[in-house]
Parts: C-alpha cells; sequence; structure tokens
C-alpha cells in the first residue's frame, strides 16, 4: 500500500540556461543553508560552461525538489534533495539519470566524491569507494568510482 505522505516526482534533463535560478536555489538551500557550505566553494564556473543536469519536480505542485549535475569526464556531482523530500527515491532516480546520461554519451567509467554519509546510497547504486575518506568544504567525503563493464 503506497504511503500517503508519499509523492510522485519526475526527473528529466535541465538546461543551465532555463533552469538555473531551480537548481541553484536547490543546491543553496542544501548546501548552503543546511550544510553550511561556503558560497564561493558551492557557485563555480562548470555550471554555465562545461555541465549537463537533472532537475526533480514533485508532480502535484511543480516544485523543484532535487538536482544533480555531471562533468564531460564522467564525474557527477552536486547532488541534492530538499529535506522535505527525502527518503522517497529522489535522489536514487535522480543518480540513475545522471548515469544514464553519461552511458548515452558513451561514458563507461563514472566517480564522485560522496558525503560519506551517503555512501551506502552511492554503493547500492554500484559505486565503489577508492583511497582516504578527506575533507571538502568541511564535510567527510570519499572518491567512489563505477564502471559499466563491472555491471554488464
Amino acid at each position: 500500500m503506497a504511503n500517503a505522505n508519499q509523492k510522485s516526482f519526475r526527473v528529466f534533463p535541465a538546461s543551465w540556461d532555463t533552469q538555473q535560478q531551480k537548481i541553484m536555489m536547490i543546491r543553496k538551500l542544501v548546501f548552503i543553508d543546511e550544510q553550511n557550505v561556503p558560497i564561493e566553494l558551492e557557485m563555480d564556473d562548470q555550471d554555465h560552461e562545461i555541465c549537463w543536469f537533472v532537475l526533480a519536480e514533485d508532480d502535484e505542485s511543480g516544485e523543484a525538489i532535487g538536482t544533480g549535475r555531471l562533468l564531460p569526464g564522467g564525474k557527477i556531482g552536486r547532488m541534492a534533495v530538499l529535506k522535505s523530500h527525502r527518503g522517497r527515491g529522489v535522489g536514487s532516480a535522480i543518480l540513475s539519470a545522471l548515469m544514464q546520461l553519461a552511458f548515452d554519451m558513451g561514458l563507461e567509467e563514472l566517480y564522485l566524491n560522496g558525503q560519506t554519509h551517503a555512501r551506502e546510497f552511492y554503493s547500492a547504486h554500484g559505486f565503489v569507494a577508492e583511497g582516504q575518506e578527506f575533507d571538502e568544504a568541511g564535510i567527510s567525503h570519499i572518491k567512489m568510482r563505477y564502471s559499466r563493464q563491472q555491471h554488464s
């Protein structure tokens, strides 16, 4: 039986040019406000220059609830889901959409610097931790890699 509080959502490719305000609103709420990441670390010139994005929106309200980006070398990053929508599969859907986008572009290897508290989340999607934990913006991270060959 579906949970009455469970809302449906959709995830779709998003353009920085047309969806920048929604993408940045989510990242500001999650990274800057909630996790205290300095704005100068959150903002970089890669967003408008070289990245592809996905956006999650609530079906009922149309509210933007999550986002993530993919860089040309196969790096997934800036994955963020609004606190009110966590635990409902939004993050998994965003990660899956980014992975599919990468595969559609012919990438076979993906990597990310995941916050260590999310290590199991990424592991459940086939990412494997590499190396030691490290600090990024005052938050403990671990590099994780996904090889499509290992999952064929």
